[in-house]
C-alpha cells in the first residue's frame, strides 16, 4: 500500500464472525490467515496490528483486501503454480507403472525387486531422463506407487509344509 491511501475492506461481503466462523475445516494455513487478518481489521484493528497478529505482512494484507473486494471469499484462496514441468510424458509414466508392476526378471535383470536406483537406471536407458534417488520416490509417490518390496519368495518354499506347521499346535 503506497504511504497516503487506504484500502478500505467491502463490509457487504462477510462480517468479521462470518469470516472467522468459515476458517474452520480443511483450508491452507495461509488461507485462514488472510482471512483473520481481516476478520480483525473488519472489528477495528489497524492494518499494521491485525497483519501481525494473523502472522501477515501489512504489504500481504493489502493484497489480500484487494483481491477480497475483487473476488470475494475466492480471492483468499492461494492460486495453481506452475511449478516444474515433468519430464516424463503421461505415456510414459504409464509405460513406467506398467514396468513396475510387471517386476524385474531375475535371470535377465539380475535383480529379485527394483531399488529406486534401479528405477533411475532404467528411467535414464529407456527415457533419456535422469532422476535422482528422492525425485524417483516423489515420482513413485504421485503415480500411486510405493516404494516398499514385498518379503522375499523362496523358490524351494514347500507350501504344505507350511501349513502343517501352522496348524499343529
Amino acid at each position: 500500500m503506497p504511504t497516503g491511501t487506504k484500502t478500505e475492506i467491502d463490509t457487504d461481503l462477510f462480517s468479521a464472525s462470518e469470516l472467522r466462523a468459515k476458517v474452520h475445516g480443511d483450508l491452507a494455513p495461509l488461507t485462514v490467515k488472510r482471512m483473520l487478518a481481516i476478520a480483525n481489521v473488519l472489528d477495528g484493528m489497524t492494518f499494521t496490528a491485525a497483519a501481525r497478529s494473523a502472522g501477515l505482512e501489512r504489504q500481504a494484507l493489502g493484497d489480500a483486501v484487494k483481491r477480497y473486494n475483487a473476488e470475494g471469499l475466492d480471492g483468499l484462496f492461494d492460486r495453481p503454480r506452475s511449478g516444474r514441468p515433468r519430464q516424463l510424458t503421461e505415456r510414459q509414466e504409464h509405460q513406467l507403472v506398467a514396468e513396475i508392476i510387471k517386476g524385474p526378471d531375475p535371470e535377465t535383470d539380475g535383480i529379485s525387486a527394483y531399488t529406486l536406483d534401479d528405477l533411475c537406471a532404467l528411467v535414464e536407458a529407456r527415457f533419456k531422463r535422469t532422476y535422482t534417488d528422492r525425485g524417483m520416490s516423489f515420482m513413485l509417490k504421485r503415480l500411486g506407487l510405493s516404494r516398499q518390496k514385498a518379503r522375499p519368495h523362496h523358490p524351494e518354499k514347500d507350501e504344505a509344509a507350511q501349513a502343517a506347521f501352522k496348524g499343529a499346535p
